[in-house]
């Protein structure tokens, strides 16, 4: 058998949208299940993500920390953010979090890691990308606000992310599986083996 997720939709008979916030909402399906019964489910309704494993010439990972108020931690992050708008391409999007969050530019880019965060509750899917050749942007820096005014930026390498992972000291989701993956391809086939930054992303589909 195939070790390959597939898409499948089971039938729902009702659905409503008891919340909706600025960027996501909450919502409730009814859903029949396998042996005819109806379950019903929550779940958060997301616009999808995508995050930046950015990687210089002596192997060091572009990471910033920041403070999230839903787990009450500044945790360390790779650049990341929102496809504000639908069937936004995803490449464009990242490159334009690097040069906000970071003030830095990269000439090859690839698709490192495709994942949904939390399948069980929320649709969220992100598009983790690698990012190399980097340099700083051109022009003013973004100015940012509210959390990321806080905002401290680093270069580490990236077995101490891994190591950081493993020992329970990092935890956020793009930066542990951005980091796990990218030292899994340079163990395997290698980093220029990794997908076209244009690949296709079945699960946000987007316009080329």
């Amino acid at each position: 058998m195939a070790i390959k997720d597939t898409p499948e939709e089971w039938q729902v008979t009702a659905t409503a949208t008891p919340f909706r916030g600025n960027k996501t909402s909450v919502r409730t399906d009814d859903v029949v299940m396998p042996d005819g019964r109806v379950a019903r489910r929550d779940y958060q309704v997301h616009p999808g993500s995508v995050a930046v494993l950015a990687l210089d010439d002596e192997g060091r990972v572009l990471v910033l920390r920041q403070y999230r108020h839903p787990v009450r931690h500044k945790l360390w992050e790779i650049p990341a953010g929102l496809l504000d708008v639908p069937g936004e391409n995803p490449l464009p999007a990242a490159q334009r979090e690097l040069y906000e969050e970071a003030h830095v530019k990269a000439e090859d880019w690839r698709v490192l890691v495709d994942v949904y965060t939390t399948p069980g509750g929320c649709d969220e899917a992100v598009r983790i990308f690698l990012a190399r050749d980097l340099s700083e942007a051109e022009g003013e820096r973004f100015e940012v606000s509210e959390e990321e005014a806080d905002m401290e930026l680093a270069r580490v390498s990236l077995d101490e992310l891994v190591r950081g992972a493993l020992a329970g000291d990092l935890h956020n989701n793009c930066l542990v599986v951005g980091a796990l993956a990218a030292t899994a391809a340079l163990a395997g086939d290698g980093l220029d083996a990794l997908r076209p930054a244009e690949a296709p992303w079945p699960a946000r589909p987007f316009d080329a």
